[in-house]
């Protein structure tokens, strides 16, 4: 499978690692945020996913310890149309402390997934599964 990529800013080169499902991104600019605000950071690159998949952006396990940044959204999803020379992936950042971003630093990740399929909604008046516990349980009771 082949993803194709254009890099608008002068940023490290995109690569995937054999040990990991996740590729992970960069921030494209410099960033100064203080505690309280929010910037959508460029990532720097506009991807052209193959037909029928999409890309799920998270943070990296390590980015909230390094720059007390969260990903506003809790995961960007963007699906294969959006893929237009313009079309720069972002990671929308809400800091909750003061913090200051390099360019290159990685960031977040991203890995590619299938769409889902066309699905039938279909309402009914019960359901024939057994009741786990409620939200959150793991079935135990």
């Amino acid at each position: 499978m082949t993803i194709k990529i254009k890099y608008h800013a002068p940023i490290e080169k995109m690569e995937r690692i054999e040990q990991g499902d996740w590729i992970d991104l960069r921030a494209a600019e410099d960033v100064t945020l203080k505690a309280g605000e929010h910037k959508l950071i460029s990532l720097g690159i506009s991807v052209q996913l193959p037909a029928g998949y999409e890309a799920h952006i998270v943070p990296r396990s390590s980015t909230f310890k390094h720059w007390g940044i969260l990903q506003t959204n809790s995961m960007g999803v963007v699906d294969e149309s959006y893929a237009g020379e313009n079309d720069i992936w972002r990671m929308s950042a809400y800091a909750v402390r003061d913090t200051q971003i390099k360019m290159n630093d990685r960031i977040c990740q991203f890995r590619i997934v299938e769409k889902m399929p066309p699905v039938t909604i279909e309402e009914v008046q019960t359901m024939e599964s057994e009741d786990r516990g409620g939200f959150g349980s793991t079935g135990m009771r």
